[in-house]
């Protein structure tokens, strides 16, 4: 079997067809291995679930958890405050263990997809140094920019949400002690007309999960208007326009300053502060893409070469593990390849169109309607519904 992109999600499906006894390779374009500086995530069950039960790693050693949710009102002041537990990782650290999981000799790099076919012996991917590889099965993991799924589904387009998200860290060590003894603790929010930030603890660079050793890292939704704006936006410091993100030190001069000057205008004094503290803050575009079908003969789209979804319920890396652990669920159900697949299908397309429409509805009340209420329960993270860890029928 095959697998076409080596992220989380790649990861996880190559991991649990091996274990299931299946002949994996990965192929990924990226000439070398993945890193995504500075990238939290919410370590939601289904993304930490392979190396927890399979790898046998301690989610203690590789993520946070925090014990508060808190809204600070525009003068510093706790607005609202709430116990709940959210476990917080990174994007490297759970990539780089993942990877330690699986066999680096079947982890191919620099090896780009071009086509995707169905064929006698099941499907075959053709790459873009000219050689081919024949399988029974093809899962396509290869991202929000997919080339397997602009082959398969042409019409399939990115839909602009009108709003990006700017991110960044900043080491604790960096902060006076009593910013990070107020943020170390909580997932802290704050809403304003048309726009909100959160700061999230998480892993340091090198894994560090103590305090003082760790990264606060914050994400802060803003709109701008598609055109010239969200054009400039995306133009680097090198006069290089980007498409879906604009990597650490690479965004333009004047973009950061405006940053910076609107953070000490209309933040709170606490989260102002991690946001002025970081040095190279970057971001990315939020889009929705939204597919009606996954499968494709022997060809399966997974995480965001399927659907891409709003940040907003921290389920990106979750549904992109969650299509490769139901498919293995499924195709150990004993039923031939082609009815497995079938019914993957029809499974894994009802939860991506209920998780794009929910974080639709929640970027919505943020960003357009201004109806964004601390405490409502709708807000709280999860994949299947809010604060649902995992499905009933795992």
């Amino acid at each position: 079997m095959v697998v076409i992109g080596g992220s989380i999600g790649g990861l996880t499906a190559a991991c649990l067809l091996r274990d299931a006894g299946h002949d994996v390779e990965i192929h990924e374009r990226a000439p070398r291995e993945l890193e995504q500086r500075g990238a939290g995530i919410g370590f939601l069950r289904a993304c930490s679930r392979y190396l927890a039960e399979r790898a046998g790693v301690d989610l203690d050693e590789i993520s946070i958890t925090t014990s508060e949710i808190v809204y600070l009102d525009r003068d510093d002041t706790v607005l609202h405050q709430a116990e709940h537990a959210y476990r917080f990782s990174s994007w490297n650290t759970v990539y780089r263990r993942l990877l330690r999981a699986f066999d680096g000799d079947r982890y191919h790099l620099d090896r780009t997809a071009v086509e995707v076919r169905n064929d006698e012996r099941g499907a075959s991917v053709a790459f873009d140094d000219g050689s081919a590889l024949s399988a029974d099965l093809v899962v396509a993991a290869d991202g929000i920019g997919s080339t397997v799924r602009a082959q398969l589904l042409p019409d399939a387009r990115a839909e602009y949400s009108g709003y990006v998200a700017w991110r960044g860290t900043v080491s604790e060590a960096d902060l006076p002690p009593e910013i990070t003894a107020r943020l170390g603790d909580a997932i802290t929010y704050h809403v304003y007309a048309n726009s909100h930030i959160l700061v999230y603890p998480i892993p340091s660079l090198d894994g560090s999960v103590e305090p003082g050793g760790r990264l606060l890292n914050f994400v802060w939704y803003r709109n701008y208007l598609d055109g010239g704006d969200l054009r400039s936006l995306l133009t680097d410091h090198g006069g290089v326009v980007r498409d879906l993100s604009v990597p650490p030190g690479l965004v333009a001069p004047e973009h950061v300053a405006e940053l910076r000057a609107t953070a000490a205008a209309r933040l709170p004094a606490t989260i102002a502060a991690v946001v002025a503290a970081v040095e190279e803050p970057f971001l990315q575009v939020v889009y929705d893409i939204s597919i009606s079908r996954m499968r494709f003969g022997r060809v399966c789209l997974i995480g965001d070469a399927a659907f891409a979804v709003r940040p907003h319920a921290a389920a990106g890396t979750a549904k992109a593990a969650e299509d490769a652990w139901t498919l293995d669920r499924h195709l150990r159900s004993g039923r031939a390849l082609d009815s497995a697949l079938e019914r993957w299908e029809t499974e894994q397309l009802a939860l991506g169109c209920d998780l794009l429409d929910r974080t639709r509805r929640i970027g919505a009340r943020s960003q357009v309607l201004n109806t964004w209420e601390p405490g409502d329960p709708e807000l709280i993270f999860g994949l299947h519904a809010p604060g649902d860890p995992e499905p009933a029928n795992v």
